[in-house]
Formats: structure tokens, sequence, C-alpha cells
């Protein structure tokens, strides 16, 4: 009681544990979101590795793991769905405009 009393007078607001919960929450799924659009450009980072080779095969590979990365995105609410369609439509452009 006298402790409330005393923080009233400073005029601070005590947080609840809710809020203490939830922001420890948020800071965990930051992190672990920061992870995964990290390793997203990374792949497509090799994936430019691979289409620079020029070995079709590799290009295929690369490009079907940064599809499935991409759309595991999508489904966790890290990427919005045009974001991940465009970012695929860019990729599968770059290939085949290598290709040629």
């Amino acid at each position: 009681m006298a402790n409330e009393a005393q923080q009233k007078e400073e005029g601070k607001k005590t947080k609840r544990t809710s809020a203490k919960k939830r922001e420890i929450q948020d800071q965990r799924k930051r992190l672990q979101n920061r992870a995964f659009r990290s390793e997203v450009r990374s792949m497509i980072k090799q994936f430019r590795d691979c289409v620079e080779s020029k070995d079709s095969e590799k290009q295929k590979a690369c490009l079907a793991s940064v599809y499935s990365l991409v759309d595991k995105g999508v489904n966790r609410a890290i990427f919005k769905r045009n974001k991940a369609n465009r970012i695929k439509a860019r990729l599968t452009a770059a290939m085949y405009a290598k290709t040629k």
C-alpha cells in the first residue's frame, strides 16, 4: 500500500503483470521474425549466386527453397501475400532472363 502511494506521488504508472508478459513475448517474437527474414535474405543471395553460375538444376532447387521459405513467412504473418508474390515473380524473372 505504501509502495503504491509512493508511486502515485511520483506520477509513474505501474505496469500490470500481463503487460510485462506481453512485452517479453513481443520481444521474443520480434527476434524470431528478424532471424527468419535474415534467413530468407540469405537464401535469396544464394539463389542469385546460383543464377550467376548458370546451373539450371541448382537454380531450380534454390528457387524452390526460396518459394518455400517465403510461403512459410506468409503463413506466419511475417510477409504480406502480395510482397511474397512480388519476391517470387522477380526471382523467377531473373532466373529466366539469365538463361536466355
